[in-house]
């Protein structure tokens, strides 16, 4: 669910919140398998700009096995993107560094090199698995890459920033 604009992210609803900064990919025209490349992605690509995402678990503590992940809806949940948009002729994504902060102290660094060595060949294999079920990534759909580096847990009152190098910053609190 998209959390773009809202002031604060409520707790209610939520298990056990983590977050993760992540590259968001907004399509021009639909991307559909089964031959994607990094190249393809780019080329459907509208734009990119930073985001947050929320994961959540209904398992306890995150002590979760791929059946429970699959049918934990993958642990999605929320995400908020950044209020800029970047061409992606603009930015070269393998060299993106990140920077997630958690109220006010740095907690983790991630490039776009540690998302499958470039963010566009998550997207590019997202593309190509759900091909398999006749299913398109469609134009003007937001495709989150993948985390630049781990997920960090929050909690009622915190306060998340993350910085990315060429493409600006994305926040979220909770409440």
């Amino acid at each position: 669910m998209d959390m773009t604009g809202n002031e604060s992210i409520p707790m209610t609803g939520l298990f056990e919140p983590k977050v993760e900064g992540e590259i968001a990919f907004v399509l021009k025209k639909d991307l559909q398998g089964p031959s994607v490349t990094i190249e393809d992605v780019l080329a459907a690509t509208d734009y990119v700009v930073p985001s947050l995402e929320v994961v959540d678990s209904r398992i306890s503590n995150w002590k979760i096995k791929l059946t429970d992940t699959v049918a934990d809806n993958a642990s999605s949940g929320l995400f908020v993107l950044g209020k800029e948009h970047f061409s992606i002729k603009d930015v070269d994504l393998t060299k993106v560094e990140m920077c997630l902060y958690k109220n006010g102290e740095l907690i983790n660094k991630g490039t776009g090199l540690d998302v499958l060595g470039h963010p566009a060949a998550c997207v590019a294999w997202l593309a190509n698995k759900l091909y398999e079920y006749g299913v398109t990534l469609k134009a003007n759909e937001v495709i989150l890459s993948g985390a630049l580096s781990a997920a960090v847990i929050a909690e009622a009152g915190d306060r998340f920033k993350a910085e990315f190098t060429n493409l600006g910053t994305v926040e979220a609190s909770f409440s």
